[in-house]
């Protein structure tokens, strides 16, 4: 019978060539920057607006350097605030509203 679950040792080793698939570490990247003589995220930059770079690694500087270069946005709703809203406001644009939303109306107050 197939054994299931963690197997001490079993899978690829971290920080095999396999398992980085090409990326460069944060190390890599300041080391490179250091020998050119760039802070990193100006190194980063430099790479990402290369047309001689190899697409791929322009693609990987963007993505490292954007949360250094454009903030996060704020608005995005967590996932229980998001379902709080949506409840609330589930009733309209459906033939349900007008008898929902009565009592904020002032047609007929609610009885308890």
């Amino acid at each position: 019978m197939a054994q299931t679950g963690f197997r001490h040792g079993a899978g690829r080793p971290k920080g095999s060539v396999a398992s980085l698939n090409g990326k460069l570490t944060p190390a890599q990247i300041a080391a490179e920057a250091a020998r050119v003589g760039l802070e990193p995220l100006p190194y980063m930059l430099s790479v990402m607006n290369d047309p001689t770079a190899d697409p791929i690694r322009r693609d990987r500087m963007a993505v490292a350097a954007a949360p250094f270069v454009h903030q996060r946005a704020d608005d995005r709703l967590g996932k229980k605030l998001r379902a709080d809203i949506d409840a609330r406001d589930i009733d309209v644009g459906s033939s349900w509203e007008r008898l929902l939303r009565r009592d904020q109306t002032n047609d007929q107050p609610r009885t308890p």
